[in-house]
């Protein structure tokens, strides 16, 4: 606090010392730096330029999406809890399967609308409308998942089932009988399984807890859709 000085002159009149008085008598030492200039730590610069990517090159920018989607088949073949497929979420994979599972769906015939078999844009838009339901289903239930991470989970999970049509396309080439159809039946429901389970290690913890049941029942209704349309597909 200030304190009150006498004058000589008016020992009854006080005069108040300013605050900061004796501040102005301190002075800086020279060889005290008062300027500077802000820079980056080169690290800080080289690790921001590798995660770049606008001057990587398409090869490169090709190949990591490649091995991207790699490593998520990698999850969904060996199937365990894990944030991958959630946290870097993609399309490219769940695209693929789909055009790759309604093209060994057709049927060798010419005229294809009339062979009763699915058409390519029918297994397209089943797939997709299937997985935008759930998605919807999901968010309503209040999963704290996202639109596009769930799409990206359940188009990745038919990789069990993209592998069981190829493996009955396999097994019709030989002769039609009681075994050629129990060797599909026995695949198609192993990876229906594979799927159902895929799935939910990734999906179940997304949901609350006393609602996971209805969450599960779409995907189980989703997936049991696609293998019913391979079990029962027959070359023309």
């Amino acid at each position: 606090m200030a304190e009150a000085a006498e004058s000589p002159g008016d020992p009854g009149t006080a005069t108040p010392r300013p605050l900061f008085a004796g501040l102005s008598d301190i002075s800086i030492s020279q060889d005290i730096p008062v300027e500077g200039e802000i820079t980056i730590p080169m690290r800080s610069r080289i690790r921001e330029f590798d995660s770049s990517t606008l001057n990587e090159s398409v090869r490169n920018t090709i190949m990591r999406d490649l091995k991207a989607v790699g490593k998520k088949f990698m999850h969904v073949l060996y199937p365990r809890k894990s944030n991958t497929l959630l946290r870097d979420w993609d399309l490219w994979g769940p695209l693929i399967l789909c055009v790759t599972l309604a093209l060994m769906l057709q049927r060798g015939s010419v005229d294809s609308e009339k062979d009763g078999g699915p058409q390519f844009a029918e297994v397209f838009v089943i797939v997709w409308f299937g997985a935008v339901t759930i998605t919807l289903n999901s968010k309503l239930l209040g999963g704290n998942i996202s639109f596009f991470q769930s799409l990206c989970v359940l188009g990745y999970c038919i990789l069990p089932l993209t592998v069981a049509m190829l493996v009955c396309r396999l097994v019709l080439l030989a002769e039609p009988g009681p075994i050629n159809f129990m060797v599909r039946l026995f695949v198609v429901i192993v990876m229906f399984a594979w799927s159902i389970v895929a799935s939910t290690a990734f999906l179940a913890d997304s949901q609350p807890p006393n609602r996971k049941a209805l969450a599960v029942y779409p995907v189980f209704l989703f997936y049991f859709v696609i293998s019913w349309m391979i079990l029962t597909f027959t070359p023309q």
